[in-house]
């Protein structure tokens, strides 16, 4: 089961690369499928947001263990992936969560921590 994941946001499309942006869209999720049909990860979801005001447009939710996830991070596809979304969307970023079992872990260390001050 996962217990960790890899959040990817982005923000509104550059104007004039709509285009661009869906192809670079469609291809990174053809990249995660070839992923979790290799075992690389265990799955993936997408989400598109409403209008809203806010800096956030959609994201990914890619979920497997945190060692693989982390070895993807510096995967060369990946990297060229997410530096032509960097040049079709605004505010793209990618952050570490924890998820499922590893909320335990984290809870933990925190707890740690607060008994350690």
């Amino acid at each position: 089961m996962a217990d960790y994941g890899l959040f990817i946001g982005w923000g509104t499309t550059v104007r004039g690369r709509e285009a661009k942006a869906l192809d670079s869209f469609n291809e990174a999720l053809a990249y995660y499928g070839r992923l979790q049909n290799e075992g690389r990860i265990e799955s993936f979801e997408v989400g598109l947001l409403e209008p809203h005001g806010g800096d956030l447009a959609g994201f990914v939710l890619i979920r497997g263990e945190r060692q693989k996830l982390s070895q993807l991070r510096v995967d060369a596809e990946f990297e060229r992936l997410t530096t032509r979304a960097l040049l079709v969307v605004d505010g793209l970023g990618i952050i570490g969560a924890s998820l499922g079992d590893g909320l335990g872990q984290s809870i933990g260390m925190y707890q740690e921590e607060i008994a350690a001050l």
